[in-house]
Order: C-alpha cells, then structure tokens, then sequence
C-alpha cells in the first residue's frame, strides 16, 4: 500500500454529493467517473473525499449513523438502471442547481431505492444472489448490526436508539430476535443498499486507479451518539445506565469562540479499549482502508489528550482535558495493519506530545495557507517554514473559499498576503494554488471550489453553524479541457 511522502503529488478535494448530474445529489454515476478522467488529464494523483458513511443531524458526513457503512443517497440511480435493479426511466431528474436539495433527495431517491431491492429480490439470478451472500459474509463484523439498526429506528419513526424501549436499546437477545422478525424485509433492504454502495464505490475506485489516481478519505476521530457503533458496542463508550454519555467531545475556548465548541459525540472508554487491544479501533482502520487509498485522521490532538466535558452542559466551558493512550493505540495499528497511510489533521491547539506522537510514527501533518499570514516570518503555516513530510492545502471544508477569505481579510493580513505572494493575490485563488504547489511540501491538496475561484456562496461548512452546511452543488459542464491544461502545466512546472 502506498504512503504518504513517497514523491510529490497532488489533488482536489471534492466531496461526491457536490457532483452535478439529475439526481439532486451528486452521486457515484457518471460525473464521478468524468471527475476522475478530469484529475487524469489535469496530472493530479489525488482525490480527497469527506467521510462517505450515512449522515445524519444536519447531513453532516461528520455524524453518521455508522462508521463503517457507505450514504445510499451516493448510490446512482442511472447505474441502477444499467444494471437492471430499476426500471428504464425510473430515475427522476431534477432541476439542476448549485445546491444539494436534502429534503427533495430523501423524499423520493430511498422510495427508489426500495424499488430496486424490491426488483433484486423478485428476479436476482444465482449468480446475482452469491455476489450478494458473498459481500454479506464479507462484512458480518459490522453489516448485520447496522442494518438491524436502520431498520428498527425506521420502525421507531427516526427516534435515537437511547429513546428506544428498553429492551432494545440494552439489545436483549431476545427483543432483538423479534425485532428481527418483524422488519426483515427492512433489514434485507439495507443489506442490498450497502452491497450496492460498495460494489459502485469499489468500481469508480478502480476507474480511479486505473488512471492514476489514489482516493484519500476521512476518518473522524469520533463517531455520532445515535449511530450502529454505540447502540452495539457501547462499551467502548463512556456511557452511564441508561446509554447516555457521561462526557462528551468539543475544543476549549479559545481566540475564536468564547465558549469553545461542544460536538456532542460520546467520547471512548480507553480503558476498555486498552483491556481488548483496541480491537473496535483495528476493525474500523481496516474497513477505512477497504474504503480508501489513504486516511486523514481527523482531530489527530484527541489521541494525546482530549477535551471531555460532563454531559448536559450547553458549551464546553466546563470541560478539561484527559489523557489518551494514542500511542499505544497507533502502535497495536500498526502492528495490526502495517504501515499507516495517514495524513493527521493537527491544527488547532497542537501541543509538544502531540507533536512528538506524529513525528515518531512519522505521519504528515496539515499546513493551511489561510492561516500562514498576518503574524511573524515563524509561522509553521509559511511556506519556507514547512517540512517535506507535509500536506498544504489552501484551505479545507471547513475554511471559507480562497476569494472570500482574502476580500474579508483584515489590512494587515492582505499587505502580508501582496508582499509574500505578489500583488496578483487580490485577484484570484490561482496565486494561492501556485504557492502550495510550488512549496517544499510533499502533498498538495486545493478545494475544487478554489480551483473553479469561487466565492463565499460555495462554502461548504462554517463550523459551529448547524443550517445551510453541505449543499454546495456543481453544476455541470466545469471539466473543461482549458482548466486541466492550466493545473496540468502548473503541476508539471513543480515537479507534482
């Protein structure tokens, strides 16, 4: 497997649902596969995805029901009807736009999907079926408790597991078996879903091999409260009686928040985790990797130390840090799987064990040019300062596109920005790009909205903000060969 800093290279981080085509979400059809013919012809090495699992508060990819399991919106319908499992015509197209439309998706595309099971199980020839069975057996660690519970919260009316009856959501065998029998057809559908998922999935990521390119995934440190993995494994969660979090996740107060930020997500019980060789956390890197070429990890600092306050509060004020053993987890990960080809998301307040945690695993860590200027020539986000073994980005999901961060960058910000990058830098996102690209790091990643020099209206997420996150739509057509020649000719200039 091929790990990080082996040579230079770069990429785009484009999320699937932000894919044009009719659906009303991108999807894994035939604007994935353009995408990819796009990097290939730009010389790009790379594609960055966020999580692709089953999102669920606010269609956040960073609160899924599992983290294992594949987001059926993804799937394609049109592949669906290629293959037979939808009637010819069936898949609707909507009106296009530069926003995903959640509430339209979900109101039709799973009525859709349930159709194409509905026809798999009615007419699925034998060879058909062991493909099925076999994917199914593939995935027992983690396929059957998930789609068991998709299924009875689909019975529950979308209730979180802890609402449950109680026999339910302390999983008493024999509740569970009856809950078995009464949705069984539900949880056959999920089956076939996740099989759908990953047989598209594993399909473009072969196209994408095919042409060169690696996919780069992402991991979150933590998994959602309502998710598969705590309803089933809730011992590897700080967890009271009644299923409840005793403490939950978030980041002190800082320079940015007064509050500090309160995720919310369980945090683990790594004492347990020690007692069972953390074989949760080796089953859920091995399935990444199933997944992706490469994994950023995200909140990487959470494995030194992390931020826990008691459950109930309503910021994180009251919080304080505790240990985690992310040594010895990374360790028995390695020990498990071999080489990690990670990227570590190490921003924010990165203290020394936290950096000697990464360099001695020798893991890249992230370098964000909008945080590189306004300060002293010392900035670790200063190009001149970066080590080899790194991964410069312009910005992430999380930042503002290139053009709008710079328009509403404060006077000294913008001077440092024309002295260091050239006066050109006021008038695009491309002076941006060129500096990652022609930096001493290994890896260069931009956000296809910077590459297409958008504004702040294509703004994937504002954290922190709970509306209007994770929509933003391409519209089709922006593969153009003059665009792949412009990041071909750069890429080839730096040696990427």
């Amino acid at each position: 497997m091929t790990t990080m800093g082996s040579s230079r290279r770069s990429g785009i981080l484009l999320h699937p649902t932000s894919l044009a085509g009719p659906e009303g979400v991108g999807t894994l059809g035939s604007e994935a596969y353009d995408f990819v013919d796009f990097l290939h012809r730009a010389g790009q090495k790379l594609w960055q995805v966020l999580p692709l699992g089953p999102p669920g508060y606010g269609e956040s990819p960073y609160a899924c029901f599992s983290s294992v399991a594949g987001n059926s919106l993804l799937i394609s319908l049109e592949r669906l009807e290629r293959d037979g499992w939808l009637e010819a015509g069936a898949a609707p197209s909507w009106q296009r736009g530069k926003r995903v439309h959640y509430r339209h998706v979900m109101a039709l595309k799973p009525r859709l999907l349930a159709l194409a099971h509905a026809r798999f199980a009615a007419t699925a020839n034998a060879a058909a079926r062991a493909g099925f069975d076999a994917f199914c057996a593939a995935q027992h660690t983690w396929l059957p408790d998930y789609a068991l519970f998709m299924a009875i919260k689909e019975e529950q009316g979308g209730r979180p597991w802890w609402r449950w009856p109680a026999p339910l959501r302390y999983r008493r065998p024999a509740a569970l078996r009856q809950a078995g029998a009464r949705v069984a057809g539900a949880i056959e559908r999920e089956k076939f879903l996740q099989y759908v998922f990953f047989m598209q999935w594993g399909d473009l990521r072969q196209h994408a091999h095919a042409r060169g390119v690696q996919v780069v995934g992402d991991m979150p440190i933590y998994v959602a409260h309502d998710s598969a993995d705590v309803w089933a494994y809730p011992d590897v969660f700080l967890l009271d009686r009644r299923r409840l979090p005793r403490r939950v996740a978030g980041v002190p107060p800082d320079y940015f928040s007064r509050t500090g930020q309160l995720w919310g997500n369980p945090v683990y019980n790594w004492a347990y985790l020690r007692r069972t060789a953390f074989a949760w956390w080796v089953q859920r890197l091995r399935a990444n990797l199933a997944l992706y070429d490469v994994v950023r990890f995200d909140h990487f600092r959470g494995l030194a130390a992390y931020w826990g306050v008691p459950y109930g509060h309503r910021t994180a004020v009251k919080g304080r840090w505790y240990l985690a053993p992310g040594a010895a987890l990374l360790r028995c990960l390695q020990k498990e799987l071999g080489t990690l080809p990670m990227i570590v998301e190490d921003l924010g307040m990165i203290t020394p064990d936290v950096r000697r945690m990464r360099e001695a695993f020798n893991l890249p860590g992230m370098k964000i040019l909008h945080y590189a200027f306004g300060g002293g020539a010392d900035s670790e986000f200063l190009p001149h300062n970066y080590p080899r073994h790194c991964v410069v980005y312009t910005g992430t999901h999380d930042n503002d596109t290139t053009r709008s961060w710079y328009r509403q960058a404060p006077a000294p910000v913008k001077r440092h920005v024309r002295l260091y990058v050239g006066e050109d830098a006021a008038r695009s996102a491309w002076p941006f790009i060129r500096l990652a690209w022609q930096s001493v790091a290994d890896t260069a990643l931009v956000p296809m909205q910077d590459l297409l020099d958008l504004d702040g209206r294509s703004r994937m997420n504002v954290p922190g903000t709970s509306a209007g996150n994770w929509e933003w739509r391409m519209r089709g057509g922006e593969f153009t060969p003059a665009l792949a020649r412009r990041l071909r000719q750069l890429t080839e200039a730096y040696g990427r």
